[in-house]
């Protein structure tokens, strides 16, 4: 059962919590240094949300009517779907009150573009291949969840313009970097090597690693704790993603670089939907142009620093144990 959150009070950050693991890449000009205290995390979740409601009314304004032509799957609504486990693009942030709170640089820029198409928000919390399953049955009219452009997508989904641009990673622990630090070293099967379903990340490691014994889990969280836990040796993470973990868990480590040409994230666009696609692009180019996109990222790696949850909420919109 899928559970909805309408106009969601947005935060942009990261989502690594201080008792379960989290898990990215640069704006076309954002470095992920960041790092904050609970109280500081928690006024700039609402600083995040007051900015992005005030930006988004400023072009809406100025853009009124720019979603007459578009059509969505629920008039008047623009419908996302995203998978809250992959700081510091989707994540829930604890609020003071014990409250989780939908954030992430990603959801802070939904909200800009709801606002510049004149539309009210609507979020579906699903897993990652979710994502991808919604936009496929056209349930929905974007996926955000830190899409790679990769042409094997372009059957299920249309694809917006990058919006923010990074890297990809291998990471494994301090205590195993002088062992698991290059793809020779990893490529046995031996070696245990974490990457989560569906993603690019499982296509590089399998192309990357082959003979390796390549597990595949759902939530970036779920690798992060099989590595501090020692039962997989190395993974592959969004650059982003590993280094928001890593200021968060001093013992992993970022041992190289992993080539990947299609680098940087799109938005999923329901497929044949041009005007959708077109204005999606248009509110795009204004977050970039007006400094918006770098503000959600430094303020979503910011609060990245503060008490998080990765994962979906039960039925009752509680975090699970």
């Amino acid at each position: 059962m899928k559970r909805k959150f309408v106009a969601l009070t947005l935060t942009a950050g990261m989502l690594v919590s201080m008792t379960a693991c989290g898990g990215g890449s640069d704006t076309a000009s954002e470095d992920n240094t960041a790092s904050a205290t609970e109280d500081t995390a928690g006024d700039s979740a609402q600083e995040a949300a007051d900015d992005a409601a005030d930006t988004g009314e400023d072009t809406q304004a100025e853009n009124a009517g720019s979603s007459a032509d578009v059509e969505t799957v629920t008039d008047g609504v623009l419908t996302v779907a995203t998978s809250p486990d992959f700081a510091p693009y989707e994540f829930y942030a604890i609020g003071d009150d014990g409250t989780p709170q939908l954030a992430g640089f990603d959801m802070a820029l939904a909200q800009y573009i709801a606002d510049y198409m004149g539309l009210e928000l609507e979020v579906i919390p699903v897993d990652f291949d979710g994502v991808i399953s919604e936009l496929q049955t056209k349930s929905v009219d974007l996926g955000m969840a830190g899409l790679s452009p990769d042409p094997a997508r372009e059957s299920v989904m249309d694809f917006s313009d990058i919006y923010y641009t990074g890297g990809q990673s291998l990471v494994t622990t301090k205590e195993n970097a002088d062992k698991f630090n290059s793809f020779e070293a990893i490529n046995n099967p031996d070696v245990t090597v974490g990457a989560q379903t569906a993603s690019i990340q499982l296509d590089l490691a399998q192309t990357n690693s082959p003979d390796a014994d390549i597990i595949s889990l759902p939530k970036v969280t779920d690798i992060i704790a099989e590595l501090l836990a020692g039962t997989m040796d190395a993974a592959y993470i969004e650059t982003v993603v590993a280094e928001s973990y890593q200021s968060n868990y001093p013992d992993l480590e970022i041992v190289m670089d992993v080539p990947y040409d299609q680098e940087g994230s799109a938005i999923g666009v329901c497929k044949d939907n041009e005007g959708l696609l077109n204005a999606v692009n248009e509110a795009i180019a204004a977050a970039i142009e007006d400094g918006s996109m770098d503000k959600f990222v430094a303020e979503a790696n910011e609060q990245a620093s503060g008490q998080t949850y990765e994962g979906l909420l039960d039925e009752e919109g509680n975090i699970q144990e």
